[in-house]
């Protein structure tokens, strides 16, 4: 565009203010060096954000998406910039000091993004992501700078040797422990678990979290349910770009899709999911940056309505490769739309609302077994528990499949951080009727809240899942399984009452009343609180020592602003 020409502000409201004018001169210099045709200036500027990393992989291959993504958004009329942000692998991190940045990378990732999209003046943008904190990362960031804007997911890798993935390693550990596995046994199932790309196979936090932003109406249709490495996902970010450019003509951003009623649809496709825990966490965190009101209780509250459908690993039987191939989720939130659990009416950014996205969509074929039919469904209400009571005042939550029954009571076992527990587990310390009590995990305190699948499995592989119970105000992966209680709160580091724990203490979960039980008296819990003293933080500089300070408690995302 020459210097004296108007900027069509309709859909160029941002970039417009960065490159038109006589004295934006020296910001078009700039972007003559990286690209920029003189014709490009006239474009809105559409940024690929890209969570391309090889160091997991998740990420290992979003560079070629994100090109697609490019692709699109200049064929559809936009300029495309794509910028990176970052990625941590929270499977190779597990079970070990570096696992406490993994959270902390969902603020950075959010943060990340905002920076690049706000100060370089984009009208829209596409955010590409694959490891866990990757998907609500970028969806904090689409309901922060409200700017016209379309997730794409990954994708999901596909299964390793004998049907293995992730899990299967980490309950090999346990196996191993146990006598029950050889080396050579242990190394082949290491060796052959993880074939390629994509995000880890079950419904585990990875596609917990692509299917809950699909059913929130950020990615296109479909988005959540495609394998990493196949032409269906090219064509889902090749198609999140051009959509984008249309978002921006039709001015349709985050804040017409993130309604209330989008955040009950995707509590609802996450708990016919079967989906896992993270899920309260992250949709909390998303509707507080959108400024949704949503509360830890809504889940109770539209859980006891929603059953559980997906035989689904790590619960049930199933990988993301399997339902994937018979439909993916838009067959599933039809039947749950016509059962009347979804708000059809809820716009999405294919500018169509949910209920005509779904109209055409055909249902599952004869004869599969992924998604059991509402008369005999895994379970008849949700699997994520809010529990409360005086051991978690402000609430806890629960993965409860049905598995590993409604009820638990047992002795305490405490222990100060989650190497301490894992030891344990491995070494055979931990038996059962054992509640294993893993503190000083919370947010604040980890910081981070570390996710505990390393004991999970170790349990699971010693085949004591339905003998032991874990409770922490860390979390949980979404390959745990067995019963298991995580986001406690007030957390250990605040003086909650996991703090006042002791070995020998009685413990008791009801999840058919929601009620987690210390068995003390409330004059020897205030005795034992008298005498409590905070432990040092575990970084006093840096980025764990700044999200400690800022973080707020699970029960309320775990968000820093």
């Amino acid at each position: 565009m020459t210097n004296n020409d108007q900027p069509d502000t309709k859909i160029r409201t941002y970039s417009s203010l960065v490159v038109d004018g006589v004295q934006k001169a020296a910001a078009r210099a700039m972007l003559h060096a990286v690209g920029f045709s003189e014709a490009d200036f006239s474009k809105p500027q559409i940024g690929i954000a890209s969570t391309w990393s090889n160091l997991t992989p998740c990420n290992m291959h979003i560079d070629t998406l994100a090109e697609a993504a490019a692709m699109g958004a200049e064929d559809g009329g936009g300029k495309a910039v794509t910028f990176n942000t970052i990625t941590v692998s929270d499977g190779i991190s597990m079970g070990s000091p570096g696992m406490r940045y993994s959270l902390v990378s969902r603020e950075v990732i959010a943060d990340s993004i905002e920076t690049v999209v706000g100060a370089q003046g984009f009208d829209g943008f596409v955010a590409l992501g694959g490891c866990d904190k990757n998907m609500p990362g970028c969806a904090i960031a689409m309901a922060r700078l409200d700017r016209p804007s379309v997730f794409v997911y990954g994708g999901s890798i596909q299964p390793g040797k004998e049907r293995r993935d992730i899990v299967s390693v980490f309950e090999a550990v346990g196996k191993h422990a146990a006598g029950k596995l050889s080396d050579i046994e242990l190394k082949d199932i290491e060796a052959t678990a993880i074939p390629g790309p994509g995000s880890c196979g079950g419904m585990y936090t990875a596609n917990t979290m692509a299917s809950a932003i699909e059913a929130l109406g950020l990615s296109l249709p479909n988005s959540s349910a495609q394998e990493a490495i196949s032409e269906h996902k090219k064509q889902d970010s090749y198609a999140a770009g051009e959509a984008v450019v249309r978002l921006l003509e039709a001015g349709i951003k985050p804040s017409d899709i993130l309604s209330r009623e989008a955040f009950e649809n995707a509590i609802t496709v996450t708990i016919a999911l079967e989906g896992s825990t993270n899920a309260v966490l992250h949709l909390l965190a998303i509707a507080h940056a959108a400024k949704v009101p949503l509360h830890i209780d809504d889940f109770s509250r539209i859980g006891s309505r929603v059953p559980v459908l997906a035989d689904m690993r790590p619960a049930g039987q199933y990988s993301m490769s399997d339902l994937i191939e018979i439909g993916g989720i838009q067959p599933l939130m039809k039947l749950l739309l016509a059962k009347g659990l979804l708000h059809g009416d809820c716009i999405t950014v294919t500018g169509k609302t949910l209920a005509e996205n779904l109209d055409t969509v055909a249902p599952y074929p004869d004869g599969q077994k992924v998604i059991r039919p509402f008369s005999d469904p895994i379970k008849k209400e949700s699997h994520l528990v809010i529990l409360r009571g005086n051991l978690a005042p402000e609430g806890a939550v629960a993965k409860i499949t049905g598995h590993e029954g409604l009820h638990f009571a047992g002795t305490a076992r405490c222990f100060h951080g989650e190497e301490a527990a894992l030891a344990a587990i491995l070494n055979g310390e931990v038996i059962k009727g054992d509640v294993v009590v893993v503190r000083y995990e919370g947010p604040r305190g980890g910081p981070g809240m570390r996710e505990m699948l390393s004991p999970t499995s170790a349990i699971s592989g010693r085949d004591l899942s339905n003998d032991v119970a874990l409770i922490t105000d860390g979390r949980f992966s979404g390959g745990s399984h067995g019963f298991v209680i995580g986001h406690i709160t007030p957390e250990a580091f605040d003086g909650g009452p996991i703090a006042l724990i002791k070995d020998g203490d009685s413990i008791s979960i009801d999840a058919e009343s929601q009620l987690i039980t210390l068995d003390i008296d409330e004059a020897e819990m205030e005795r034992r609180r008298s005498v409590w003293k905070q432990p040092a933080p575990y970084a006093d500089r840096g980025v764990l020592a700044k999200y400690s300070k800022l973080v707020s408690s699970a029960s309320e995302g775990a968000v820093t602003d």
